[in-house]
């Protein structure tokens, strides 16, 4: 099978380009995936120790502000989050094609449907010839927007609205966040909330990890790798 009749065409459906060697992904996307995801990594980790706080730590209460540098690193770790998040949609409108594909599926487009339904049977290991995308294949597309974009702007918003609860009513992130508290006046339903967001946005992760070293195993292409470099490799699997 030769490259040309390997690579599938994108989720618009158009041609698809003999390459081996594709530049996908811009040093701005690459920045904020590893931003990004040492930023969740940080927030999963001390949010959870805030909903779940240590039962006591040593030595006098003055002494010891153990609880406060956690959430201190948790807001931090947010507000890091948010910024890179805006840098992020900003480059998704000025960047390549491939920058723009977490932040939409196109609903519209009846070749999208077909792809991802091709790729919900190779996954299921009822296909038994995967396609290969320079980009994300219409599965990933679809799986980042509703479980990761989405999930995120969530987080985002709802974080700063509880954040700003605690500042005061005036500060900005307040005038901004504060009518989420209006929609939930119970904040602790909309800390329910951004909790169980958290925890779609780690089953999303792992699931990540597994599909991009089952995708470098079973089909050859550079998935893992290209987040480093940029440039995606695709090869047919040596057997």
């Amino acid at each position: 099978m030769s490259i040309h009749e390997s690579i599938a065409a994108n989720p618009d459906c158009e041609k698809a380009v003999e390459r081996q060697s594709v530049y996908v992904y811009d040093a701005p996307v690459r920045i904020w995936h590893w931003v990004n995801a040492f930023s969740i990594l940080t927030l999963a980790v001390t949010g959870y120790f805030i909903g779940s706080p240590l039962p006591s730590v040593p030595g006098e209460a003055n002494a010891n502000f153990l609880m406060g540098y956690i959430r201190f690193i948790h807001f931090a770790a947010g507000q890091i989050l948010a910024v890179f998040l805006l840098l992020r949609v900003y480059w998704a409108l000025v960047g390549n094609a491939h920058a723009r594909q977490i932040f939409y599926v196109p609903f519209w487009s009846g070749c999208f449907w077909k792809q991802w339904l091709h790729e919900v049977r190779w996954y299921t290991f009822l296909a038994q010839q995967p396609k290969k995308y320079v980009g994300h294949n219409p599965l990933a597309q679809f799986t980042m927007f509703s479980m990761f974009t989405l999930p995120l702007i969530f987080m985002v918003i709802t974080g700063f609205a509880l954040y700003s609860e605690g500042a005061g009513s005036d500060r900005w992130d307040y005038g901004l966040f504060g009518w989420i508290v209006s929609v939930w006046p119970n904040s602790q339903d909309i800390r329910t909330f951004h909790h169980l967001g958290m925890w779609v946005i780690l089953v999303f992760v792992i699931v990540h990890i597994y599909v991009a070293v089952h995708e470098v195993i079973m089909t050859g292409q550079t998935i893992i790798s290209s987040m480093i470099s940029g440039a995606r490799l695709i090869k047919d699997r040596e057997d």
